[in-house]
């Protein structure tokens, strides 16, 4: 899951901060949820997978498709 979502940080060209202020948490925390050492809670998991447009299980990694809606 943590390479997903810095995978699509990456592609949309956001800094770790710019997408922290998204999330209104520190940058801080947002590196430990890329870097895996700090689960995501539930609630930013669900603005993160609002923002990108793509389902929960693709950040989960419980399928590859990104699509929302199966």
């Amino acid at each position: 899951m943590f390479h997903r979502i810095k995978d699509l940080r990456e592609d949309t060209d956001l800094t770790q901060t710019e997408l922290s202020q998204y999330l209104h948490i520190s940058q801080r925390a947002y590196s430990h949820y890329e870097n895996g050492t700090r689960d995501i809670p539930t609630e930013i998991l669900i603005q993160i997978a609002d923002f990108y447009q793509v389902s929960i299980d693709y950040l989960l990694e419980r399928t590859e498709n990104k699509n929302i809606n199966r």
